[in-house]
């Protein structure tokens, strides 16, 4: 049987979440993922915040970057990031609900261009994040 892109983007993520203690340590959860796309999300707690109270731009990075990661390693192909950048737009706020939607821009042989935005539960942007990567050697799984 055929494996679907959506079938090897959700095997792909399994593995990669399997390995992935930081994105648990964090809290988020995989909403979705398919072929070049990846859906996570996590509620802003009191240790998400800063010293202004409000949700730490660290934590919204790497929300904004672990659906980066799952989206470019959906082909079963082992991918790291390159160059990143993040532009803050609103604060998230303790108990807001942050959710990163990453999607392929570009995919030129072994390097990569995404698109990731964090809004909040009122679909409010928080961030707009741009990752590049790069194609490694290795696979998730066994294909």
């Amino acid at each position: 049987m055929t494996m679907t892109p959506k079938d090897r983007a959700e095997k792909a993520a399994q593995a990669m979440w399997s390995n992935d203690r930081a994105s648990a340590w964090f809290g988020m959860e995989i909403e979705e993922v398919d072929e070049g796309r990846a859906k996570l999300s996590l509620s802003v707690a009191e240790h998400h915040t800063n010293g202004h109270g409000i949700c730490h731009g660290a934590v919204t990075f790497a929300l904004a970057d672990s659906a980066f990661a799952f989206a470019c390693n959906s082909r079963n192909q082992a991918t790291v990031a390159q160059h990143n950048t993040v532009t803050y737009l609103a604060p998230g706020r303790l108990g807001d609900r942050l959710t990163a939607v990453a999607k392929e821009v570009s995919l030129i042989g072994r390097s990569g261009i995404y698109d990731v935005t964090v809004t909040n539960q009122d679909g409010v942007r928080i961030a707009e994040f741009r990752g590049c990567s790069r194609a490694v050697r290795g696979q998730l799984f066994e294909e």
